[in-house]
């Protein structure tokens, strides 16, 4: 499907309208497919669907396969008879529209889990079972969860010496179980809720490309569970390096992720069996996988675990085509997978992505250098990449528009064709965001995506995410009037207009 051209919409879970604090798989949420697939667009990208850290990142999380809780539609769990309607409405929340409120949605969607739990049915605990049993990595996460549970949430490597090891729980599983099983169940319904979602949207003629973090959290069940895949000392449980970048477009002093680094002489020892199996989950829950942070996988930079800046810190050799050429083993050549290649890299990246031949990145807001004939800019896209006009780590364009230097935004409006009028305005019929998203539409790329507050020229204050920035993020949320107040005509005619409408109207009547 990715070598066809076509258009899409970036919009995360959390920031979908709903009743909740943060958006769920709920109606609201098959109201925007619709939206989405009346203007033409043929993908919506989502971000990381695993449940967040403590700054509600979905980029460092405590499992590689589950999903996050948060999402789950607490009306379906009334709808099937496993909580009652008090419940159900203590889930509703008060607060503004506009703001992703982790905090509450956790809290209250924990306890009404805990209750659904109380009083599922023999048929409901054989599709568990039937679940389990399709998803090998569910009892680890499962026992990880009960035990972390018993241990008050603490990060693994400060539980009871025995629970700090793995195979001591395993072997004793049995005292867990009670408590295992209702994380079972919290799977299960996630996966469902989003499998009849996904569904609905695939049938709509619109595809998911999910998104898959390249590392995991030191605080994780994939860590806990396969403590030999990852470079730390199995007698001291510490690590000596973690990951990052260097000084970069967005942060001078680097970015200090501070996840554990993988053993890949370890991984290539049993063929990359954890990547293969993640790689298939992620295949199985979404059409297409971006994978984060994809030119690690050529060299990666590995920082002192003791340092408080990612300046420090030496490129290593990554896997490179080893790990790939058995992906393709198993998944063919024309796995689909995006490679995200932003950032600072050299040509073993280069190389890497040649050889692959997945599709890479180019983003707008990185193309407009008046001094320079950058990748990124709409002329020098080539067909076998995905063009955004800006990603959940960018500045909205509006915002980026205000925060560029005079020359940047000279050129860029220039280059973009803007015909005059006010370069600042805001909202749905923004000159200088609809010129800057047509050339983003009339490059090669294949695929072109725009992120729902781009659609709705907003400013800065909708940024989803800065990177390097530890709090305040991930919260943007929106209204079903925002999603209906979008200019359908001009994103069908431009869909039309540059041929991104695929499979096309005309063909489908």
């Amino acid at each position: 499907m990715l070598d066809k051209r076509g258009a899409g919409v970036l919009m995360h879970i959390s920031s979908m309208p709903s009743e909740y604090g943060v958006g769920v798989f709920d109606e609201n949420a098959r109201h925007f497919v619709d939206r989405i697939a009346d203007m033409g667009f043929t993908y919506w990208q989502v971000l990381p669907f695993n449940p967040t850290d403590n700054a509600n990142s979905p980029y460092c999380s405590p499992s590689a396969f589950a999903g996050n809780y948060l999402f789950i539609n607490p009306k379906e769990l009334y709808d099937m008879g496993l909580i009652d309607e008090q419940t159900w409405r203590e889930n509703i929340y008060d607060g503004t529209p506009y703001t992703a409120d982790y905090e509450y949605a956790a809290k209250v969607r924990y306890n009404t889990l805990k209750k659904a739990f109380m009083t599922v049915s023999e048929d409901i605990a054989t599709e568990i079972k039937e679940f389990e049993l399709q998803n090998g990595w569910l009892t680890d996460y499962a026992v990880y969860m009960a035990v972390k549970e018993k241990e008050d949430f603490k990060p693994w490597w400060e539980w009871q010496s025995d629970r700090a090891h793995y195979f001591e729980c395993i072997k004793n599983i049995f005292d867990y179980e009670s408590e295992a099983a209702f994380w079972k169940f919290v799977q299960y319904i996630f996966y469902k809720q989003w499998n009849e979602l996904k569904a609905y949207a695939n049938k709509k003629g619109v595809a998911i490309i999910g998104d898959m973090p390249i590392y995991v959290a030191m605080d994780s069940v994939d860590v806990w569970s396969n403590l030999p895949m990852f470079l730390i000392d199995e007698k001291t449980l510490k690590v000596e390096k973690v990951a990052g970048v260097p000084p970069d477009y967005f942060s001078e002093n680097g970015q200090l992720w501070g996840n554990p680094i993988y053993d890949w002489k370890a991984m290539k020892k049993d063929k990359y069996s954890w990547w293969i199996a993640r790689l298939a989950h992620a295949l199985k829950t979404y059409d297409t996988v971006r994978i984060d942070h994809f030119r690690a996988f050529a060299s990666y930079w590995a920082v002192p675990a003791d340092s408080e800046t990612a300046k420090v810190g030496e490129w290593l050799d990554g896997p490179k085509m080893d790990l790939f050429n058995r992906v393709f083993e198993v998944f063919g050549e024309d796995a689909p997978i995006i490679a995200e290649d932003l950032g600072v890299f050299g040509e073993d990246v280069v190389e890497l992505l040649h050889d692959t031949s997945f599709p890479g990145m180019k983003v707008a807001q990185f193309a407009f250098d008046a001094n320079s004939d950058s990748s990124h800019l709409p002329h020098n896209a080539v067909p076998n990449s995905i063009n955004y006009v800006g990603t959940h780590d960018n500045n909205t364009i509006l915002g980026w528009l205000w925060e560029a230097s005079e020359d940047e935004r000279k050129f860029a409006l220039d280059y973009c064709h803007f015909h005059g009028g006010n370069w600042g305005e805001g909202g749905y019929y923004s000159p200088s965001c609809r010129c800057i998203t047509e050339a983003v539409w009339q490059s090669a790329s294949n695929v072109a995506i725009i992120a729902l507050q781009d659609m709705c020229g907003f400013g800065s204050d909708a940024r989803m995410n800065v990177p390097g920035v530890p709090d305040k993020n991930w919260r943007f949320r929106t209204t079903r009037e925002t999603i209906d107040s979008i200019d359908t005509n001009y994103f069908k005619h431009i869909n039309a207009l540059y041929r991104r409408m695929y499979p096309s109207i005309e063909k489908d009547k």
